[in-house]
C-alpha cells in the first residue's frame, strides 16, 4: 500500500525520496508518494521519477486498490526493481495552480451554500480554469456578481487554511448540511481529512490546498451554463495575487 505523504498537510512538498515496490513498462509504485492521484475533481500531478541509472516522465497518477500507480513515459535506462531508491520531482507550478484553484472552489461553494442554499454537485479543477455544478438553483447575472464579490471579500481577509485529520463523528457533526457528500465516503474511512478555512468553511476533502486565502489572487467568474432543471454550472478563473 502506498502512503500518501502529502496528507494531511504537506501538500507544498514537490521533491521527495521513496522506495520502489513495483515497476512495469507502464507504471511505477512507491512505498510513499507526494504525487496527487486523480480524484475529487482534481487532476493528477505530473513530473518525473528518477533512480540509479534511469528516469521517466510521470504523466498520470491513479489509485489502484491501495497502491498509487505513477504512469510513466519516455523511460531512460533500465526500470528500477523492488527495493530500489527513487526520487520524485513534481511539476511545482502546476501543483501550485491546483492548490489555488481547489481552495478557490471551496470559497465559491461556501458562498453559494450560505447565500442560496445550493449544494456542490460536482466540480472540475484545472490549472487555468475551473467549474462547479450547483443544485438546486437558478442564477442570473446579478447572482454571479454577488457570488464573485462575496468570494473575493473572503480572499481579501487572507483567512488561514488548515488541513488535518479529524474523527469521522466530529466531521459529520460539524459539516453543514449540503456542504459535502459525506454519504459517498465509505463508513470505514475514519478519520477524515478536513480542509478548514478560518471562521468560514469546514469541509472533508483530500485535495491539495493553499495555506491562506491571500495566496489565491482574485476570483473571476467567467460564465454559467444550465445543466438541467435546477442545476447550474459556474466557471471561474484566478487572477494573479
Amino acid at each position: 500500500m502506498t502512503e500518501q505523504r502529502y496528507l494531511p498537510d504537506e501538500d507544498d512538498v514537490t521533491e521527495f525520496e521513496a522506495t520502489v515496490t513495483e515497476a512495469t513498462d507502464d507504471y511505477v509504485v512507491l512505498d510513499g508518494t507526494y504525487f496527487y492521484p486523480e480524484g475529487g475533481g482534481q487532476p493528477a500531478d505530473r513530473g518525473e521519477l528518477s533512480w540509479d541509472g534511469g528516469r521517466a516522465r510521470v504523466t498520470k497518477v491513479r489509485k489502484n486498490h491501495g497502491d498509487v500507480r505513477h504512469y510513466v513515459e519516455d523511460v531512460e535506462g533500465d526500470l528500477p526493481g523492488p527495493g530500489d531508491a527513487a526520487r520524485g520531482d513534481i511539476d511545482d507550478e502546476r501543483r501550485a495552480a491546483h492548490r489555488r484553484m481547489h481552495t478557490a472552489q471551496h470559497v465559491v461553494s461556501r458562498v453559494v451554500l450560505d447565500e442560496y442554499g445550493a449544494t456542490t454537485a460536482g466540480n472540475q479543477i484545472h490549472a487555468d480554469r475551473s467549474r462547479i455544478d450547483f443544485e438546486p438553483v437558478d442564477f442570473d447575472d446579478a447572482d454571479l456578481e454577488r457570488i464573485e464579490r462575496l468570494a473575493n471579500d473572503a480572499v481579501e481577509r487572507d483567512l488561514a487554511v488548515t488541513k488535518a485529520e479529524r474523527p469521522r463523528a466530529e466531521v459529520e457533526e460539524r459539516t453543514d448540511e449540503g456542504r459535502a457528500l459525506l454519504d459517498r465516503i465509505p463508513d470505514h474511512v475514519d478519520p477524515l481529512r478536513v480542509v478548514e478555512i478560518e471562521g468560514f468553511d469546514y469541509c472533508p476533502c483530500g485535495g491539495t490546498h493553499v495555506d491562506s486565502l491571500g495566496e489565491l489572487g482574485r476570483i473571476e467568474i467567467t460564465g454559467r451554463e444550465s445543466k438541467g432543471e435546477a442545476t447550474e454550472r459556474v466557471e471561474f478563473e484566478l487572477r494573479a495575487p
